[in-house]
């Protein structure tokens, strides 16, 4: 016998709350689904005691302090723009504008991981020191040159360290990459400039 999922969906918009109860019903059960418009009401639930939680970009950034330990068990809805390949964001996501059968797969192989997301320990060692300094200073906003001016490393070698981590993390855009290093506590989220 199938074990229940509980799982809470946090999003402000009705619309992408029914199309995610929807598919959840329909090709995974059973399911037990409770929506709440805001991060507040789910707080004034005792929301923590849900197997998953979907939610989007925005609410996981600013309640990261609730998310962030719970990232295993997290999927985070984005809005990638048009052109954008899927896989240019890390897995625990779903691009809100991908087909039927895409978000069906991604639900797919986050529920079948029995740990969800790949812990931070694992993540970060592919990355060196000087990666991750150069990413966090990527996703505080800094060009290249600035970058090299901080680190006091020349713009060649920031572009080869940029080149790096792009082709480790698989990851080529810039909000892609700061949803990694948010997920991964590289940089909270009161770090970004919005």
């Amino acid at each position: 016998m199938l074990q229940i999922k509980y799982i809470a969906i946090i999003l402000p918009d009705t619309l992408q709350y029914v199309g995610l109860q929807n598919l959840l019903v329909n090709y995974f059960p059973p399911v037990e689904i409770s929506h709440y418009p805001t991060f507040e009401a789910s707080i004034s639930s005792n929301c923590d005691t849900f197997d998953y939680y979907i939610t989007n970009a925005t609410l996981f950034v600013l309640n990261a302090d609730f998310f962030l330990p719970r990232r295993n068990k997290t999927i985070v809805l984005l809005n990638s723009l048009e052109g954008e390949k899927n896989n240019s964001f890390p897995s625990n996501h779903i691009s809100i504008n991908s087909p039927q059968e895409t978000i069906i797969e991604q639900l797919k192989q986050f529920f079948v991981k029995e740990n969800g997301y790949t812990s931070t320990d694992s993540n970060n060692k592919e990355l060196t020191l000087r990666e991750i300094e150069v990413l966090q200073l990527i996703v505080k906003g800094s060009t290249n040159k600035e970058i090299a001016d901080k680190l006091y490393i020349s713009l060649n070698t920031v572009q080869t360290h940029r080149k790096n981590i792009t082709t480790k993390l698989g990851i080529k855009t810039v909000s892609g990459l700061t949803f990694y290093a948010i997920m991964n506590g590289i940089i909270s989220g009161e770090d970004i400039e919005l």
